[in-house]
């Protein structure tokens, strides 16, 4: 009952439709008094899945800018940057490279001052006409981003522009920032969309404006490995999405923390709550269990959603 993770994105399910909706409560056309018309239960379905799709796409960018290297990032090889696993000792381990991934480097990193530890400092991330990686997603053009300092230090921060950046077919704009606000007793980053915007082939799109924070609740004593990493996730959003002639705008709230296992694609657990005009959906990613399910609840009636 989830959606993707912070390192590895699943793309953009709503833009080409590939999201199926079936009710399991009483039907969307119900005439009752506490009724809601089949309009608005469309508009809130499109709310809530553009909203959750648009972390897709950025989260990946935050993958690739955490996991470019040990100087600027973290470290820890994630996003395109991790290795596939190898053997030591006859037991399977995860290997952490910087700039490889698992089908081979198809993009170049440009780093600027190369000298380690010298800051502000650019890394772009180019993806030429196309670079397919070990998640079978295809990007292209390039991400550029300014590094205040290494972002395992708190207070330092990351902010990502993008040069003709396509996700699969979907073009990607905006200010991407990341930034380290950990305190003595917890990890912890924040992640910005300002500005974003999704477009499709086709003219559709999401523009999204997002807060989140994102807080270490496990894994925290294996800082090179983060596949035993967990994070609880807070925060909020604003956005409007245009699909097939339709537009809706809406402003979400994570009502109950978002749970981010990094062994999992999806979210595992945790409800966000969207707002659209006076009308109200609540997104659940379930109680923990990996899987691409979830449901929205609109008005006591509850909507399974299938995300890939």
């Amino acid at each position: 009952m989830k959606t993707i993770q912070i390192l590895s994105a699943t793309g953009i399910v709503l833009l080409s439709a590939a999201i199926i909706f079936t009710a399991c409560q009483k039907s969307s056309t119900d005439t009752s008094a506490n009724s809601i018309s089949t309009q608005d239960v469309a508009a809130l379905q499109t709310s809530a899945t553009a909203d959750d799709e648009t972390d897709n796409i950025y989260n990946d960018v935050a993958a690739n800018v955490l996991g470019v290297n040990d100087d600027a990032g973290i470290g820890a090889g994630v996003g395109v940057f991790f290795a596939s696993p190898g053997q030591a000792n006859g037991t399977t381990v995860s290997q952490f490279g910087n700039g490889e991934d698992s089908v081979g480097r198809c993009y170049t990193v440009t780093i600027d001052p190369v000298r380690v530890g010298v800051f502000p400092k650019t890394i772009t991330i180019d993806f030429g006409s196309g670079c397919t990686g070990r998640d079978g997603h295809t990007r292209r053009g390039k991400i550029i981003t300014v590094y205040t300092g290494h972002l395992v230090d708190a207070g330092s921060k990351a902010t990502t522009s993008f040069d003709g950046f396509y996700f699969d077919s979907l073009k990607v704009e905006g200010s991407f920032s990341i930034q380290n606000t950990s305190t003595a007793t917890a990890l912890s980053f924040t992640t910005t969309v300002t500005n974003g915007k999704l477009t499709a082939p086709s003219g559709d799109y999401i523009e999204i404006n997002r807060n989140h924070t994102w807080t270490q609740t496990a894994g925290m004593d294996t800082p090179h490995n983060p596949l035993d990493d967990v994070f609880s996730i807070t925060g909020s959003s604003s956005g409007t999405a245009q699909i097939a002639g339709v537009t809706a705008q809406w402003t979400t709230n994570i009502t109950q923390p978002v749970i981010r296992k990094l062994t999992c694609r999806w979210r595992v657990a945790g409800q966000v709550t969207i707002t659209r005009n006076d009308k109200t959906a609540v997104l659940d990613y379930g109680n923990g269990d990996c899987d691409n399910k979830a449901t929205v609840t609109i008005n006591s009636r509850v909507y399974n959603i299938i995300l890939h």
